[in-house]
């Protein structure tokens, strides 16, 4: 006959005693696990009440009720979230890696002059309204991703091909996003557009060399164009300022001119005033003043009354010059 096992009937003895203490103690586990929930910093808690919502929560320990009566999902609101779009990031941790997959369902869009662009870009947002969010849009994760597609297919088709490839990149980019979040607005999805970055675009594979072959040509005129604006810069104000000097020499000549003949004019006419007054005088006295102003320029000067016939017989002034000159 085996020996009864008194330790095994003891460990039963205190398991019976204390049954319901652990199986208080496992409930009240269970309840801390399910009831606390931890929020992070970035995020809120959007509580759920037998599946409607009830409240929102903020970051930090929050208590729900447990048993799946109430359930939380976390919102990242303040995060900085994105969507790509003709490429996927697959490595950012060291060199940043692409998929390699196909995305030309996405990214290849017509143009507005029925031309093909290949165009990839990045939407760069944030959730600013976690009820929206979950509860005004179904999935607003897809929903943004089919409005930012409709968008830039919207913006891309009011535009020719050379606009988007070149000089309209980012003119694009901000239609886009102003598009985008009229869109967002409209749907009530809780989601504000932060930025649309255009990431590449590039014409089809297969006509890619032709449009190389295109742009360089267009990049030649441009570069012969600004080469003659640039001479143009250089002579035509050189010219400008040449002509501008001579018409100015010319008034001021002319100016000169006139002034001089006023002046003749005006000293013409205060002598004929004088002239009418007292003839004679007026005569003698501009005669005198003019042999005043010649005669200091003839030099040696002899003169005669012109009734002196029998005054000198002989007049040597050949010989009086020379002793003139000797002396």
């Amino acid at each position: 006959m085996a020996e009864p096992n008194y330790r095994l009937q003891y460990y039963m003895f205190m398991l019976s005693k204390h049954f319901r203490k652990i199986l208080l103690g496992l409930f009240l586990l269970i309840l801390l696990l399910t009831s606390i929930k931890t929020v992070g910093p970035e995020e809120e808690g959007v509580v759920m009440y037998v599946g409607h919502y009830d409240r929102t929560v903020q970051p930090g320990l929050n208590f729900i009720l447990p048993f799946g009566i109430e359930e939380m999902r976390k919102i990242p609101v303040q995060r900085q979230l994105k969507q790509e779009f003709g490429f996927r990031t697959t490595d950012l941790e060291r060199n940043t890696q692409y998929s390699k997959a196909d995305f030309n369902d996405e990214s290849l869009m017509l143009t507005g002059d029925l031309n093909l662009a290949n165009v990839e870009w990045v939407v760069q947002y944030r959730i600013v309204n976690s009820y929206n969010y979950l509860f005004k849009v179904r999935d607003a994760e897809k929903a943004l991703r089919d409005m930012s597609e409709s968008a830039m297919r919207k913006i891309v088709g009011d535009r020719t091909v050379n606009e988007v490839l070149t000089v309209g990149r980012q003119e694009v980019a901000t239609s886009m996003e102003v598009l985008l979040q009229r869109m967002c607005d409209e749907y009530e999805n809780g989601i504000r557009i932060d930025q649309v970055v255009l990431q590449d675009v590039n014409p089809p594979e297969t006509v890619k060399p032709s449009f190389n072959a295109v742009n360089q040509a267009q990049q030649e005129r441009e570069t012969l164009i600004n080469q003659a604006e640039s001479e143009y810069n250089r002579i035509i104000p050189r010219a400008r300022g040449e002509a501008d000097e001579t018409v100015q020499l010319a008034e001021a000549y002319a100016l000169t001119r006139v002034n001089v003949a006023t002046g003749e004019a005006a000293r013409f006419n205060s002598l004929f005033e004088e002239y009418v007054k007292a003839p004679e005088v007026t005569k003698k006295r501009l005669y005198l003043e003019t042999m005043e102003r010649i005669l200091p320029k003839i030099g040696d000067k002899v003169i005669v009354d012109e009734r002196g016939n029998n005054v000198l017989p002989l007049l040597n002034l050949n010989q009086n010059k020379t002793q003139t000159q000797t002396k």
